[in-house]
């Protein structure tokens, strides 16, 4: 396996990347890029290493993953899909849930 790979966004994901970017930039004044500059990195890195992390356990949809993205306390699910081979994010998901995404 060898990149950059595409990475595509889940309808759902992209409305909660969405929303949680203008909370950010709204909410955050000292710091209103760090989500955009956490999420590029966090693309930029999986469209080039996407099976560095170890799959989750805690979800039920198979070959899932997840990176956290320190600096703003989110954690981006996504799993490799194959024919094109491409990264495909699945959800956000803020740290602090006590729960994990339902993915199916």
């Amino acid at each position: 396996m060898s990149g950059p790979f595409p990475v595509r966004i889940v309808a759902s994901a992209a409305r909660a990347i969405l929303e949680a970017a203008e909370w950010w930039t709204a909410n955050r004044p000292k710091a209103p890029d760090a989500f955009a500059v956490e999420l590029e990195r966090a693309y930029q890195l999986l469209a080039s290493q996407p099976a560095f992390v170890a799959q989750t356990r805690n979800i039920k949809l198979a070959g899932v993953r997840r990176i956290h993205l320190p600096r703003v306390q989110y954690y981006l699910y996504y799993r490799m899909v194959s024919e094109p081979t491409t990264v495909e994010i699945l959800a956000l998901w803020h740290t602090e849930r006590d729960t994990a995404p339902k993915l199916s």
